[in-house]
């Protein structure tokens, strides 16, 4: 009995300690929230409208710093706040100046703040960070990327997901990706990182 069991190690070793022992649960199949709400990132365009007032309306970038700067309103935060919560910071500033302001923001092209990118490390073909989407899935995601290398261990990858405390799920890309396998395709969260690791063998 003893060998058999050291036998049955030395299998799960050679198969990649997959199939064994699963270190992570595996990844909940949905995960959207439905009144998600985009934040404004730095690298963002937001065209900003001033009701009645063209000469105040103009598209701007977001700073690096994660801040805006409009006529008669300077350095004004952008990152981290809705189209919505940004507009009535406008109007609160612009207030000073003149009447009843009226504004409308325009998220005109998206990154979003670092911490809700999505994120790919390891074996795949182009590692990269990418801005989130809603109902964004784990197909989305590779196919982004250009799938994984010959030399990954796509079924021992693990999604950490900073919004659940950096909890890890994990997620069959071999499967889905080699064999067709929609049952594991997954939905992505803001933040999520994908981790690709290198086959054994």
């Amino acid at each position: 009995m003893k060998r058999l069991l050291t036998i049955g190690a030395l299998a799960c070793l050679a198969a990649g300690l997959t199939g064994c022992a699963t270190p992570h649960p595996a990844a909940p199949a949905s995960a959207s929230n439905a009144e998600y709400n985009y934040l404004i990132g730095p690298g963002d365009s937001v065209n900003i409208v001033v009701w009645r007032n063209p000469e105040l309306s103009m598209q701007v970038p977001v700073r690096p710093d994660g801040r805006i700067t409009t006529p008669l309103v300077e350095d004004l935060p952008a990152a981290g706040r809705d189209a919505s919560t940004l507009a009535r910071e406008i109007e609160k500033a612009l207030a000073k100046y003149i009447r009843d302001p009226v504004v409308t923001v325009i998220v005109t092209s998206f990154v979003g703040p670092y911490s809700e990118q999505v994120r790919v490390v390891g074996e795949a073909a182009r590692p990269m960070t990418l801005p989130f989407k809603q109902k964004m899935t784990l197909l989305d995601l590779m196919i982004a990327v250009g799938g994984i290398t010959d030399f990954a261990d796509g079924n021992r990858a693990t999604l950490l997901r900073t919004s659940e405390g950096s909890k890890q799920y994990s997620v069959r890309l071999r499967d889905l990706i080699k064999r067709g396998d929609v049952s594991a395709n997954v939905e992505l969260k803001p933040g999520d990182v994908l981790i690709i690791p290198q086959s054994w063998f």
